[in-house]
């Protein structure tokens, strides 16, 4: 299996609702009468509070199924822990086991392990902390790429089994981890080696909005919060702007989406983020009243039973080309899509050693993934347009 392919089942499985083992291992909710919190609205996975002398964020949604909440403790790097003036002190929590770890803020070298979380460190200009990332083929981005190049961030491993003692070396003020299960040796082993550990859930958010609104989490972290708001609100305005553009059509085209992999079709469920954009773009998704929030496979009878008269065909799989399509089966070429030429793929922007742009900056920027769909299903309404992830086919 070449790399694009390796590439995108991962992210298939990362959309893939996953049934973990259901374990509450921390005492309950926190106390928070005397904490501000941060305005969170779309994001479900986390929550940011503000004491008089330190931030907590609690992460509760790390991945699918769980009902741990992770809890981080973010206190200014003054060398001296807080007080415990307010009613849920940080002193109270240690004593408690309620804190998984405590960060001196704001960080000054980071290690991620999502190509998701460098766009959040991109937008808010701190993108040179970052020291240290598995597997840096699957960067995308150009500017972290010439730092790359230049021997400033260094090379991991794979997520799942990180070369500890190399990061261990980096000594990061965080790592910022994700995961299916929590189950992460290698996580496991760089907090006992005392660096703070710190799970991302943005790829467990429903909504595209819900994921793009992480860029708050990586705000807490720098001492960047307003202008975490102020991006995301920028985010925000684009994506509902461009959604009520597209809600007021008076006809919605037939989408079609995904490919078959070892014969079984898998497109999204119709509770998923790729579904909500296409809704959102004024698409008439298919598959729209399925249950799920992640894939769904399918035997190529039903997929193409439902979806051969379709009036468009968007992400299917890896392919771009009409010809590799055809190439690959037969069956490709019975539907109306193909047919008509309304094939639509993210698979062409690629990184400079091949990681899918898509991948990385598409659930940070849900408002240009929303303006590609428009652009194509309803291009009277936005002429002018140049999409920015997607293109069609090629013959």
């Amino acid at each position: 299996m070449n790399k694009h392919w390796q590439q995108f089942w991962i992210f298939l499985f990362i959309l893939t609702g996953i049934t973990a083992c259901k374990k509450e291992t921390k005492q309950e909710v926190i106390e928070t009468k005397t904490a501000q919190k941060q305005a969170v609205d779309y994001a479900t996975g986390f929550t940011i509070s503000t004491f008089s002398n330190y931030t907590l964020i609690e992460v509760t949604d790390a991945f699918p199924g769980t009902e741990n909440v992770y809890r981080y403790a973010l206190v200014e790097d003054t060398g001296a822990l807080p007080t415990h003036n307010d009613t849920a002190s940080l002193t109270s929590l240690l004593q408690e086991n309620k804190i998984d770890a405590i960060v001196k803020v704001p960080l000054k070298s980071i290690v991620v392990t999502s190509t998701t979380h460098i766009p959040s460190l991109e937008m808010l200009g701190v993108d040179h902390t970052l020291t240290g990332f598995p597997n840096l083929d699957y960067i995308s981005s150009a500017k972290t790429r010439k730092r790359i190049e230049s021997g400033k961030i260094k090379e991991l491993g794979q997520n799942e089994a990180i070369n500890t003692e190399v990061a261990i070396d980096l000594n990061p003020d965080a790592v910022i981890g994700f995961g299916v299960d929590g189950q992460n040796t290698s996580l496991n082993s760089l907090e006992k080696a005392g660096i703070p550990v710190l799970y991302n859930g943005d790829w467990v958010e429903k909504s595209p909005l819900g994921k793009a609104e992480w860029i708050k989490f990586f705000g807490a972290l720098y001492g960047k919060s307003k202008e975490a708001d102020s991006i995301f609100k920028s985010i925000e305005t684009e994506y509902l702007t461009t959604k009520k553009l597209a809600q007021e059509v008076s006809q919605r085209p037939t989408v079609l989406s995904g490919a078959m992999y070892k014969d079984v079709w898998y497109l999204p469920h119709g509770e998923s983020w790729p579904a909500q954009l296409i809704e959102d773009a004024g698409g008439d998704y298919l598959w729209k009243d399925s249950k799920g929030t992640g894939s769904i496979g399918l035997s190529i009878e039903s997929v193409l039973d439902k979806g051969q008269n379709a009036d468009f065909w968007i992400a299917p799989g890896q392919f771009g080309s009409y010809q590799t399509l055809a190439e690959a089966h037969a069956v490709y070429t019975q539907f109306e899509a193909f047919k008509n030429k309304k094939l639509y793929t993210f698979t062409t922007k690629k990184g400079a050693t091949g990681g899918m742009l898509y991948y990385e900056l598409a659930p940070n920027r849900p408002d240009l993934v929303l303006k590609d769909l428009v652009y194509y299903l309803h291009p009277e309404l936005l002429p002018n347009y140049q999409p920015y992830f997607y293109t069609p086919f090629e013959d």
